[in-house]
């Protein structure tokens, strides 16, 4: 809440506030430099806010030390824009990685539990490749399977569809809505593609200069009478 960001003389975030409620997915739209890639960094604990508050299942994470931040951000699934995959591993190890790490789970649980989520994105079929053998979007399927892995309440999407042909930004969008439907997640969509948006949003939050310029459902902001809301959905819809 009133979130505060500054990069020099340069205010990013002027005191925005945004709720999310279970379940929801809020995609959040603006001009590219905008402050919507350093919201979803704020929120993960990447970086820090200059002043405001953030709360994830009832943390307020701006007190917690790295321990404390680090338990909280399990509970938190974040698909990079450019997927982030680990070169030197397998698709099915990327996607076990996670396990590994955070739980206590066998080789054969995590091999299962890794297929299981490979074919929740239709990746099942190539678990033995590395990552520079996929294209791009099948790399953003992957990592969508990692942020999964420990079974996250709250996931957060960089761009999901960025650099994809619109068949493949598609399929993404469509993989948000079965994904949001099957797991109940709350999710927050970073994105320059008002038309994906419209298909697996609830609400959508345009930021501008810093500020929230305008919120509601695609037709609340299609509908508004605001220059820049009208300017902005006026070239994103096209």
């Amino acid at each position: 809440m009133d979130l505060q960001k500054a990069f020099g003389e340069q205010k990013v975030l002027k005191g925005i506030s945004l709720e999310v409620r279970r379940g929801e997915t809020v995609a959040v739209l603006g001009r590219s430099g905008g402050g919507k890639s350093v919201l979803l960094k704020l929120i993960i604990g990447l970086q820090t806010p200059d002043g405001g508050s953030i709360q994830i299942a009832d943390k307020e994470i701006t007190q917690l030390d790295e321990n404390q931040l680090n338990e909280v951000r399990k509970r938190v699934g974040f698909l990079f824009q450019q997927a982030a995959l680990y070169d030197s591993l397998t698709v099915e190890d990327n996607v076990a990685f996670p396990l590994t790490r955070h739980t206590k789970m066998s080789s054969a649980e995590r091999n299962n539990r890794a297929h299981e989520l490979l074919a929740d994105v239709g990746m099942d079929r190539d678990l033995g490749k590395m990552p520079s053998e996929i294209s791009g979007g099948m790399q953003k399927r992957v990592g969508l399977a990692r942020a999964l892995a420990l079974d996250p309440e709250i996931i957060l999407f960089d761009e999901p569809t960025a650099g994809l042909d619109p068949i493949t930004a598609a399929e993404i969008g469509d993989l948000i809505v079965n994904l949001k439907r099957k797991r109940k997640m709350s999710a927050v969509v970073v994105t320059h593609d008002v038309h994906g948006a419209k298909a697996y949003s609830d609400r959508m939050v345009l930021l501008h200069e810093g500020n929230i310029a305008a919120e509601g459902t695609f037709d609340d902001l299609q509908g508004s009478q605001d220059e820049f809301v009208k300017q902005f959905f006026s070239y994103g819809s096209r």
